[in-house]
């Protein structure tokens, strides 16, 4: 992977910025977060990330866009890239689908610079005139000399523009459209002689998605100049009946004058925008919104409080932390009303709605990690979720701009709902939940459930509607966990009928095994194994993995996969998991990034795999593995992602890791326990507990665990809980440099 100028650029500005808070008295050390976050992280080789500005969750993602599509241009922008094409308020985070990029302002001086489609009026820029920070980013668009600053609150976008001097324009374009986001209407309306409002619909991941926008200018403009166009439809190449919108607005600017312009959007209506520009943007003051930005994030971001020598460190893990919390994203406008699955406008009354759920990804440690960080928050999501049910007839897969794209698979709002409900965390109505759940897992029209009731697993012979993808091994496996979950919850509540259906659709998973091969193999509808079964294979039967990947896809019952392979084979497999190489002529798929033999932690399938070694009484062998992932995945720079960041997945690995532990069954309610990154942790509670982790001697040599203590007495389990955690307990690491330490019974672990 490879590294770049910013690397040394932000470590100096960094060093530099956290020297400056331990010398000031209005700040120390360790409240100023947001100038320890690199925005930059991701932005080059896969981690398909944004630099621009956001609040915690919120609504807006106000970031530069490049101007090209591509796969390198999922989120608008890339780091090798060096021209600008607009700013847009919506991105998503290190996703594998490319759309949204609405609302799309460009400032420019005349004549302005202009090639052909589909890069169109654009500047170029330099890296060097780049600043981000968490809720910040700036750049100088280098042909036209305008310097442009953005910030965000939940629903507004304020963007600042420094002008050289003379004649200029802001160019509004909502035809603009990039990789698989296609304009279908659009609308721009003058308000007065400072605001303009309108909307644009598109489609693309997100079916008939509709943004609402209202912008205020804060000086009046000279002139302004509405262009429309038919929209053709790239297929039939006739008029769709759709018009593509673009407004230029013109101003005489002085040198160093500066014009600043605040939109809200809504995915309700023009009156619901206005009402957000009013609520959260009253004023033309960017600094003023920028510094309450900042705030929120060094109050979000210093929940968890870690010390440690290295600059590079702390900047990893608070832009771990800071991409954690760029989704799920909020859905309501100030007043509550949101656009809901059916279509129709809905009102959240005493909750926030939330969408943009990466459920396949975000379910492994992402929402775990909110059960901890955002207890209040995750009731809302749960909320967002039922009320999602209620109106689309089963909860979200994967859902965002309030529509289901069915990407992926699985039903992973279900341990999303299990993990808070075990955990005891909000209010939402658990009866209404455990509904969801089970009429969800029982669609049997959906995606080879039905034939998963009635044989035990999905056959990858048989395609439906919603199963084009066909990936029959892994819906399985996926549908086996979610089974598990919905049976936990349905046991804390007293229903046995649900629990016995579902605590052996849950064992499913045993269906897929073949002794012979030693892996999850395929199987048809009449039982038969795949032929020409090979395990290094990437095949349909899969999701973005392959057989080595899927066969410890088993987080809820991980003793029982040790008792059905055997202890030996299980030790044996997971050896090779990370020594078996692929072929040096094997072509792999593009999401088989961060690899160490056959693991790949650029894809989320992998992520719990390290920790599994507890289990067979190995810890040291997940302390080894971790603290290689973090050291040579996890990087300062740009290229610092070994693969899609999955708004939130790739960083909530690291969050936990560094921290010492991770969730191998996000709702057991357990955090295997690996090796930590820095001597202090403390993780700041919303119950006003705060819970401690020490670890005064760790280092790059002593990454093995020789003993733990909580609270100060000696401890023997392989995992913390989180019941530990909300106490606001104290854990002690006594650390090492040799290997083969056990500070825990390794069979008690095995059968747990």
């Amino acid at each position: 992977m490879k590294q770049s100028v910013y690397y040394v650029a932000f470590t100096t500005i960094a060093a530099a910025a956290i020297a400056v808070s331990c010398s000031t008295g209005s700040r120390t050390s360790t409240d100023d977060y947001a100038s320890k976050v690199n925005p930059f992280i991701g932005t080059d080789f896969t981690g398909n990330t944004y630099p621009g500005a956001q609040a915690p969750f919120g609504m807006v993602q106000l970031s530069p866009d490049n101007g090209l599509p591509g796969w390198d241009r999922i989120a608008g922008y890339f780091y090798p890239d060096s021209t600008i094409a607009g700013f847009s308020h919506t991105h998503l985070c290190g996703t594998g689908a490319g759309d949204l990029y609405d609302i799309s302002f460009m400032p420019v001086t005349l004549p302005w610079k202009e090639a052909p489609q589909p890069l169109g009026i654009h500047s170029s820029f330099r890296h060097e005139t780049e600043e981000a920070e968490a809720g910040y980013y700036k750049v100088t668009l280098d042909d036209y000399s305008i310097d442009v600053e953005l910030t965000a609150t939940e629903r507004v976008g304020i963007q600042r523009y420094t002008f050289p001097g003379g004649e200029a324009a802001v160019i509004l374009n909502l035809a603009k459209a990039m990789n698989w986001d296609a304009t279908t209407d659009t609308r721009i309306s003058i308000v007065d002689s400072v605001t303009v409002e309108g909307y644009r619909f598109s489609n693309g991941w997100a079916r008939d998605q509709r943004v609402f926008f209202r912008s205020r200018f804060s000086q009046p403009w000279k002139s302004v100049k509405i262009d429309t166009t038919a929209i053709i439809d790239s297929e039939t190449g006739k008029p769709t009946g759709g018009t593509g919108s673009i407004a230029t607005f013109f101003f005489d600017t002085q040198k160093g004058e500066q014009i600043t312009v605040s939109t809200a959007i809504s995915g309700v209506s023009e009156e619901g925008a206005a009402l957000n520009l009013r609520t959260e943007a009253p004023e033309n003051d960017f600094d003023k919104y920028r510094k309450a930005t900042r705030d929120n994030w060094n109050s979000q971001l210093g929940k968890i409080e870690v010390t440690g020598d290295s600059i590079d460190d702390v900047v990893n893990f608070y832009t771990a932390l800071y991409h954690s919390m760029i989704a799920p994203t909020l859905f309501n406008d100030a007043n509550g009303d949101y656009r809901g699955p059916d279509g129709k406008t809905h009102k959240a009354d005493g909750w926030q709605n939330y969408s943009t759920f990466s459920l396949w990804d975000t379910y492994r440690a992402a929402h775990p990690l909110f059960t901890i960080t955002e207890p209040e928050r995750t009731n809302d999501m749960i909320k967002s979720f039922i009320a999602f049910y209620e109106q689309n007839g089963r909860l979200p897969v994967w859902n965002f701009q309030g529509v289901e794209t069915d990407m992926m698979l699985g039903y992973h709002s279900v341990p999303v709902i299990v993990d808070a409900y075990l955990k005891g965390i909000g209010d939402f109505d658990p009866e209404k939940a455990l509904e969801a759940c089970v009429a969800t897992a029982n669609i049997d029209d959906y995606r080879g459930i039905g034939l998963y009731k009635k044989l035990g697993y999905v056959p990858y012979d048989v395609v439906d509607s919603y199963n084009s993808e066909n990936w029959s091994l892994s819906r399985s496996l996926e549908y086996a966990f979610d089974d598990y979950c919905i049976a936990r919850m349905a046991e804390k509540m007293g229903k046995k009928e649900i629990v016995d259906q579902f605590y052996e659709r849950s064992r499913n998973y045993r269906n897929h095994y073949n002794p012979t091969y030693g892996f999850m193999v395929p199987r048809d509808s009449k039982g038969n194994w795949q032929p020409g079964f090979n395990p290094d294979e990437y095949t349909a039967h899969i999701s973005e993995s392959n057989a080595w990947h899927y066969l410890w896809s088993v987080q809820h019952d991980i003793p029982g996969l040790i008792s059905l392979m055997g202890k030996d084979r299980f030790t044996a497999k997971l050896d090779s998991m990370f020594t078996y190489e692929p072929a040096d002529h094997e072509e792999l798929p593009l999401f088989s990034t961060g690899m160490i033999g056959q693991y790949v932690h650029g894809n989320e399938p992998s992520h719990h795999l390290i920790y599994l070694y507890n289990a067979i009484g190995q810890p040291w062998k997940t302390a080894r593995y971790a603290r290689k992932v973090m050291r040579e995945l996890y990087l300062n720079a740009p290229a610092g992602l070994c693969g899609n960041e999955d708004l939130g997945q790739m960083s909530a690995w690291y969050v936990f890791s560094a921290m010492g532990f991770y969730p191998v069954d996000p709702v057991s309610g357990r955090y295997e326990i690996g090796t930590p990154l820095f001597p202090s942790v403390r993780i700041h509670l919303d119950n006003g507990k705060t819970f401690t982790v020490n670890t005064p001697g760790v280092s790059d040599k002593n990454i093995y665990i020789k003993g733990v203590k909580v609270n100060g007495k000696p401890y023997g389990q392989s995992y913390i809980t989180h019941d530990m955690i909300t106490s606001g307990a104290t854990v002690d690491f006594e650390m090492t440099d040799e290997p083969g330490h056990i500070w825990y019974t390794a069979d008690h672990a095995a059968a747990n």
